[in-house]
């Protein structure tokens, strides 16, 4: 089968040019600048190539885009799209525009195994990793598309802000993400600064060390409890990266990272840990203080509040617009800047949270995650109306 030219770093592309094809570094160069600045994938076309290279690559190689099934609208301007990635599984990326920029949202896997609970992929299951050449696809389909349906000229980005947010534990696929993450900062390539391009994990601490060392970008972390037993409950992956490891691998992480803080996500969810005592554990945990009262690393930090978008298999309520405010403002009142991320796209079910594309489970997480929703406890007022539930496309 023709290799896939997208799974390729420029590093990568050289060595099998060179390799496959006889090839010099330079003509790597100029292949790379086709498929990602030009959204190349006609060797035909690439007319200043050798003609016996485009025969080359015509009988070897391949720019295989991932099959697109559905495309979808928001009302706010986000655009999400659904693409195949075989064996019975699709996955979901989700564009979003905003004034000064237009941020991508990335899957790294069909479906995650991590299983939070606030989380709608998590309780698809997982099917598999994706390669380096999908999670490229995805950009490399996303802004070439944007550049043609918005006629910006040669040199203008449609995207210039790319989270690892999407499905998925993207450092649970490593390998493939290194490289995805290398053309997204090469100047041949996307040419996206370090600061502009973001990983989020729900904490696996081997990674994150090696993250630093390999491609540091900027880190975002899933924290969404101030202590190890309501985290553990939410987040599984607790139980093997409680948070005061978590907590020093990300202070490690600053001596190399491109911003000088970390952004810490915390999903609000109704009497679960949406409290004032909570906010203020957090409060001590950002000074460095642990739940005991112990000294804990102090990681310079902002927290990114999100108001958690429902689906009906979670069993959680979005915490009311009142109490997030109360919360952000205990935060701010100890100098943590803290944001509460807008929604975008809840009405074609892109917002954060909600991606579920089409997972052919491997995992029986629905069984597991349906062990555990009496674990958490849920106590919204009974006097309060709650957030009616919004079933994802493909929710049980």
């Amino acid at each position: 089968m023709a290799v896939n030219l997208l799974d390729f770093d420029l590093d990568g592309l050289a060595a099998w040019c060179e390799g496959t094809l006889g090839e010099k570094r330079y003509r790597a160069v100029q292949l790379f600048r086709w498929i990602h600045q030009k959204g190349g994938a006609d060797f035909a076309a690439m007319s200043d190539l050798a003609k016996s290279l485009r025969a080359k690559l015509a009988e070897h190689a391949q720019v295989r885009a991932l099959p697109l099934l559905s495309e979808r609208v928001s009302a706010d301007g986000t655009v999400k799209w659904l693409f195949d990635v075989g064996g019975g599984n699709a996955i979901e990326t989700v564009f979003i525009p905003e004034e000064d920029r237009g941020t991508l949202c990335i899957s790294s896997q069909a479906g995650c195994a991590v299983g939070c609970r606030f989380c709608s992929t998590g309780h698809q299951g997982f099917s598999r990793n994706l390669t380096t050449g999908e999670i490229v696809g995805q950009l490399w389909y996303a802004e070439h598309r944007l550049r043609a349906q918005r006629g910006l000229a040669a040199g203008e980005r449609a995207v210039d802000n790319v989270v690892m947010m999407g499905m998925g534990e993207p450092l649970q696929n490593y390998a493939a993400l290194v490289p995805a993450l290398r053309v997204f900062l090469d100047d041949h390539g996307y040419g996206l600064s370090r600061r502009r391009v973001t990983v989020s994990t729900s904490g696996v601490v081997p990674m994150i060390d090696r993250l630093r060392e390999d491609c540091p970008v900027a880190l975002a972390v899933s924290l969404h409890a101030p202590d190890d037993a309501l985290r553990e409950s939410l987040v599984p992956l607790n139980r093997k990266y409680p948070l005061a490891e978590l907590l020093a691998a990300c202070r490690r992480y600053l001596s190399a990272a491109p911003r000088d803080f970390i952004t810490f996500e915390y999903c609000m969810l109704d009497g679960v840990n949406d409290s004032p005592e909570h906010a203020h554990a957090l409060a001590r945990l950002a000074a460095g203080i642990g739940p005991g009262g112990e000294a804990w690393p102090r990681v310079p930090c902002k927290f990114n509040l999100i108001p958690f978008n429902p689906f009906p298999a979670s069993g959680l309520v979005r915490s009311p617009r009142e109490r997030v405010a109360a919360f952000a403002a205990i935060l701010q009142a100890a100098g943590i800047v803290t944001t509460v991320r807008r929604t975008r796209g809840d009405d074609i079910d892109a917002a954060c949270g909600q991606l579920a594309g089409e997972v052919l489970d491997r995992t029986q997480a629905a069984r597991r995650l349906a062990g555990r929703r009496a674990v958490v406890p849920i106590a919204p007022s009974p006097a309060r109306p709650t957030v009616p539930a919004q079933a994802t496309r493909n929710a049980a």
